[in-house]
C-alpha cells in the first residue's frame, strides 16, 4: 500500500454482493478505499458522509434492493450514484418501516406532532 493509499479515508464492504459499504471514519467529497470483499477498490464520495453511514459502491436504480452483509436491507427510493450517501432520503428500509418517517439528519419522527 502506497503512502497516498494509507492516508485515504476508508470504508468496509462485507460481502461481494453488497452495493453499499460502511464508512470507517468521517469523509468529505473525496476518494475512499473500500476494504473487505472488494479487494481494496477506490470510489469517490459525492458528498460528506459520517462514520458508520453507508455509501453506494455501484449505481443503483430506483426500486432496486440495497444489499448489506449479503442481505437485502431496503429498496432505493430514487436512483443512487456510486459514491452517494445511502440513508433515509434515498432508501426505504425492509427491516423497520418506521424509519421511513424519520428526519434524515436528526432521526426525529416526522409523523408525530410534538408539543
Amino acid at each position: 500500500m502506497s503512502e497516498e493509499d494509507s492516508a485515504m479515508k476508508r470504508c468496509f464492504q462485507v460481502n461481494p454482493e453488497d452495493n453499499v459499504a460502511t464508512l470507517l471514519e468521517d469523509a468529505g467529497a473525496e476518494p475512499v478505499t473500500i476494504l473487505g470483499s472488494s479487494q481494496n477498490r477506490t470510489i469517490s464520495l459525492l458528498e460528506e458522509v459520517s462514520l458508520g453511514h453507508k455509501v453506494c459502491t455501484r449505481p443503483v436504480s430506483q426500486g432496486d434492493l440495497i444489499v448489506k452483509y449479503g442481505v437485502p436491507i431496503g429498496f432505493a427510493t430514487r436512483d443512487i450514484a456510486t459514491g452517494a450517501w445511502v440513508h433515509l432520503h434515498n432508501c426505504s428500509s425492509r427491516v423497520d418501516e418506521r424509519s421511513n418517517h424519520l428526519d434524515v439528519k436528526t432521526g426525529v419522527a416526522k409523523d408525530t406532532a410534538y408539543a
